[in-house]
């Protein structure tokens, strides 16, 4: 498993937004003991339907995979925050059909990436830097998309790495919605953390399902 591939959107593409500075795939390089190495398939701006694309492209001694896909769907609806709607039922709803689309997206998604049979993880979105009031809004529609990627998971017994946890200061966001030098960096150290270390040397959630 000393091949990790790295699957999904800008959270790990991000170069273009660290001006030359170190950017999320050669940061987990830099954190794999010796014999390992990360490749970069994720790419900037895609959203869940595109991951198939990249796992056309895997290496023949891929081992395993980490994908973070999600944000760009959820800006895709974003629209939604600012339609009108006559009572408060009627904006759920709104969010629920929104889910129910996200998630089958993402289950569809999902599936096609066990189906290599290698040992994955996923991300969460994190809670972005969008400033205020229109912050409140964005995290609370994102909790919905979240609580897809998570079912989704935990259904499956896959391990999560929670954005939301570990980009949680502002210098951690190279713009609203993009993860800088020193994000990155959180992001690496969660990744290499997860994959090289034994389950009993890390802290852990665990969820029964």
């Amino acid at each position: 498993m000393s091949h990790l591939i790295l699957l999904g959107d800008s959270i790990f593409d991000n170069a273009a937004y660290v001006a030359g500075g170190p950017y999320v795939v050669r940061q987990v390089r830099d954190r794999l003991p010796p014999g390992w190495t990360a490749t970069l398939r994720a790419v900037d701006g895609s959203v869940t339907d595109r991951v198939e694309r990249q796992l056309g492209r895997l290496p023949a001694d891929a081992g395993y995979l980490v994908v973070s896909v999600g944000g760009n769907d959820a800006i895709g609806y974003a629209s939604i925050l600012e339609a009108g709607v006559h009572s408060v039922a009627e904006a759920v709803d709104r969010l629920a059909t929104v889910r129910e689309r996200f998630g089958e997206d993402y289950e569809t998604m999902l599936g096609r990436v066990l189906e290599h049979g290698l040992p994955i993880a996923v991300c969460t979105i994190y809670d972005t830097r969008i400033p205020p009031p229109r912050w409140r809004l964005v995290v609370t529609a994102l909790s919905v998309f979240n609580d897809c990627i998570t079912r989704s998971a935990f259904a499956r017994s896959l391990p999560v790495i929670d954005l939301r946890l570990i980009c949680d200061r502002d210098e951690d966001y190279a713009n609203p919605i993009e993860p800088s030098v020193r994000g990155g960096e959180k992001i690496a150290a969660a990744i290499a953390g997860l994959v090289i270390s034994p389950p009993g040397e890390r802290s852990r959630s665990v969820i029964i399902a």
